[in-house]
């Protein structure tokens, strides 16, 4: 059985997203960047919900390609391309990059796919790990805790 775990920054006082659902509010330092991008690497499978999957989608496919990118920037958005990915929307109708689209029931496809043989599995978004909370589907939690300046 493959493990899950639900990984995000948070800021102190347990804020995911500024207002407006603004991400950029806390940018992880070169170490924590590339803890990130290590799990990255690591994962077997990640599961989106749809606003991470945006925000990620929107970034991500092309980071390495735009000018003055890290090295570290132009590592992780080539792993994140290469990564199978499963984004849970009932609006969304395309997914790119190595992604699979789901529309029916979380739980139930979580619980598929964890059954399944294979590396372990992370989890973002808020919206979607608290339908895996709800239903004890996740085995470990990497919170990180950020200050936002």
């Amino acid at each position: 059985m493959r493990k899950l775990t639900f990984g995000m920054n948070l800021s102190l006082d347990g804020y995911i997203a500024a207002p407006g659902d603004d991400l950029g509010w806390g940018v992880p330092s070169d170490e924590l960047f590339q803890w990130w991008s290590d799990r990255v690497r690591a994962t077997g499978v990640a599961l989106y919900g749809r606003k991470l999957w945006e925000a990620m989608s929107s970034h991500w496919p092309t980071a390495d390609q735009q000018p003055g990118a890290t090295p570290a920037e132009i590592e992780f958005a080539r792993r994140w391309r290469d990564m199978p990915k499963v984004v849970f929307s009932s609006t969304t109708s395309t997914v790119d990059w190595n992604t699979r689209l789901v529309t029916g029931d979380a739980a139930t496809e979580i619980t598929r796919l964890k059954a399944e043989e294979g590396g372990p599995m992370d989890i973002g978004g808020a919206t979607l790990a608290a339908v895996a909370m709800r239903d004890g589907l996740i085995d470990e939690y990497a919170i990180v805790t950020l200050r936002s300046w």
